[in-house]
């Protein structure tokens, strides 16, 4: 059964039999949603305070790069300025890195934690530039450093023994002595001697 629109007994603006239609009009006249739209722009395109905004690389996009912009002190070839370290990190890269990662861990880790994990990376996939390329990166992120000559991750897996030498004398550089560790760099910064007291006796 059909059914008239508009049904019986409604009145309805603009239709026959309404005695004061009401003329709607469209937008209405107090509809502004242009300064609406432009405070919200503004908000979007304005900075949070405290977050610093990086841009993307055009490049790149969707991918935001932390890039330093200190460059190093020693590049990534100059493993004979120091030939110890150099003798030592190509027989025992192990060692080298337990050192570089108790510093930049600032004394959280030891040198012999951080040693035995590099090792076993190494023995079990032969791939411990998976672990020490995180630790270029958060030293180059300590002293705003650039990431050159390639990725870290890059610097690491081709060329691992002049990576690890690189990062050792780049603290070096810095003021640190890997060799001692991290509390004992901490005591010498602070004037404390770390030489056991005078005139002491064993007892027993």
């Amino acid at each position: 059964m059909p059914v008239a629109f508009p049904p019986a007994g409604q009145q309805l603006p603009g239709y026959a039999g309404n005695p004061d239609p009401v003329p709607v009009k469209f937008p209405p006249e107090h509809y502004s949603p242009a300064p609406a739209f432009q405070q919200h722009a503004s908000m979007a395109a304005a900075p949070s305070p405290g977050y610093p905004v990086r841009s993307l690389p055009p490049s790149t996009p969707g991918r935001i790069v932390l890039q330093g912009s200190s460059p190093w002190t020693t590049e990534l070839f100059d493993c004979m300025d120091d030939p110890l370290n150099a003798v030592t990190t190509l027989l025992l890269p192990c060692v080298t890195f337990g050192q570089i990662a108790e510093i930049i861990d600032e004394g959280r880790s030891t040198c012999n934690t951080n040693g035995v994990m590099y090792g076993c990376v190494a023995a079990m996939i032969g791939m411990p530039c998976l672990i020490s390329c995180g630790y270029r990166s958060r030293l180059r992120a300590k002293f705003d450093l650039v990431e050159t000559p390639a990725p870290d991750w890059a610097v690491h897996f081709i060329l691992e023994p002049c990576a690890l030498c690189q990062e050792y004398r780049e603290l070096r550089n810095r003021g640190f002595d890997p060799e001692i560790g991290w509390h004992a760099n901490v005591a010498k910064s602070q004037g404390v001697a770390l030489t056991p007291p005078k005139n002491q006796a064993m007892i027993g």
